[in-house]
């Protein structure tokens, strides 16, 4: 197995919204917003060589938004998906599965692309890989949680037949890659946790969007259900402690890789690294 991080570029969200009822005064030390209150989020996915499958975690947030799209979420740096791709050795041909630990924009965005004005799969030899209750959450959106999720990013992988649905106890990987469930952010959101060198490297996607989000207390507003996002984050924050998993942040603008100790105030970084480095 081998794994690489790939960088998809910076976009900017509201320092307010990524930090909930945490007044700015403590965010902004670990998360400076700029003069319109918005602070700057990596977006990285994984590349999982795993035997005969190229398996790829998340999709950012891709390009076939209009103008008026990229006016809220201010896009910018030179690295994109495909670049990223290309300098590890591949094109997204070479992909043959796509796993979505969510279908928010930002994680399944560059899914689907559009091709003289068709919205086709920009992974054509993928499948594409969500999960029932997921799925249903998704496109039967709520109102609050609408805007998150897209139907262009969503419904063409069905239309496709690139769909397929990753449930409990029905993996189509290797042992080596298993799946956390989560219901804080949003419905059975998924996270990939995989076995490599000797360690467990759990991909954060929004369980912990940042290393400003450890205090266990310190939750988004785009949390659905904010009780069972601190249950869950105190349980995983626990465990990944005590068996020193490796955590790959997907949305922390400076880090790549941390790992935990317990401090005074709880549970905190210890070291920051990059995933090659393991």
């Amino acid at each position: 197995m081998k794994l690489h991080v790939l960088n998809t570029g910076f976009f900017k969200l509201d320092g307010g919204s990524m930090f909930g009822v945490v007044p700015k005064t403590i965010w902004n030390k670990t998360n400076p917003a700029d003069e319109l209150n918005l602070c700057n989020w990596a977006s990285r996915s994984l590349l999982i060589e795993d035997n005969d499958r190229l398996i790829l975690i998340d999709t950012a947030l891709g390009d076939k938004q209009d103008e008026k799209f990229w006016r809220y979420y201010y896009r910018h740096g030179t690295d994109t998906l495909d670049k990223s791709l290309a300098a590890a050795g591949f094109q997204a041909a070479d992909v043959t599965d796509v796993f979505l630990t969510h279908l928010h924009f930002d994680h399944c965005g560059g899914c689907i692309k559009r091709v003289d004005g068709r919205l086709v799969p920009a992974f054509p030899n993928a499948r594409f890989w969500s999960n029932t209750a997921h799925w249903d959450w998704a496109t039967h959106p709520n109102v609050r949680e609408k805007a998150s999720f897209l139907k262009e990013n969503i419904l063409p992988m069905q239309e496709a037949g690139a769909l397929n649905f990753y449930d409990e106890g029905h993996s189509p990987f290797s042992q080596e890659i298993s799946v956390r469930y989560c219901n804080g952010h949003t419905k059975s959101m998924m996270l990939p946790q995989i076995r490599y060198r000797g360690r467990t490297i759990v991909f954060m996607a929004d369980l912990l969007p940042s290393v400003g989000h450890l205090p266990v207390a310190y939750l988004t507003a785009y949390d659905m259900f904010p009780m069972i996002a601190l249950e869950e984050k105190t349980a995983f924050l626990e465990e990944a402690l005590e068996k020193k998993y490796i955590l790959l942040m997907q949305h922390d603008p400076l880090n790549e890789c941390i790992d935990l100790h317990m401090t005074e105030k709880g549970i905190r970084k210890s070291t920051a690294f990059r995933l090659n480095e393991v």
